[in-house]
């Protein structure tokens, strides 16, 4: 639940362009219309990004970690110290939280978002939920590349 891989020779071009952390955070914070993760806190190392704080929900928690993995040069995102609300108000001896499993795709090349709705939902014409799930990782649902991963949202009915 903690590591997460991407591929580091596609994404977002923001490293080498002076603190490379502070670089991932805005791209984080700035992604959102209201700050998504409270006390946010970004770490690089070589090529692996780490990311703490409190996230407002579990799909807050996930884009989170999809902005950081869509940077060119980052391979891995720890997510470890990335929690969610309801994680944290919940007692592990006393009760359980069904944690929704994240599902990730890396786009290969020849996809489309449409085919790629097909392959999850048997209907190509729900790749509107993959973008709305996506939107601070796909401002345009034509401009997908190879390489960048998304998250596939559970479509109910």
């Amino acid at each position: 639940m903690g590591f997460f891989d991407f591929m580091s020779n596609a994404g977002k071009s923001l490293l080498g362009k002076g603190n490379d952390a502070e670089a991932i955070k805005a791209e984080i914070e700035n992604s959102f219309e209201e700050l998504p993760v409270e006390g946010l806190v970004v770490e690089v190392d070589g090529d692996t990004v780490t990311l703490a704080g409190i996230a407002k929900d579990f799909a807050t928690r996930e884009k989170a970690i999809l902005i950081a993995g869509n940077v060119e040069g980052i391979a891995q995102v720890n997510a470890d110290q990335l929690v969610t609300q309801e994680m944290i108000n919940t007692d592990s001896e006393e009760a359980s939280i069904e944690i929704p499993e994240e599902i990730f795709y890396t786009i290969e090349k020849g996809d489309t978002l449409w085919k790629i709705a097909e392959k999850f939902y048997d209907d190509g014409s729900k790749y509107t939920h993959i973008v709305e799930a996506n939107i601070e990782v796909i401002k345009d649902p034509d401009l997908i590349y190879p390489g960048q991963t998304i998250r596939i949202p559970e479509v109910i009915a």
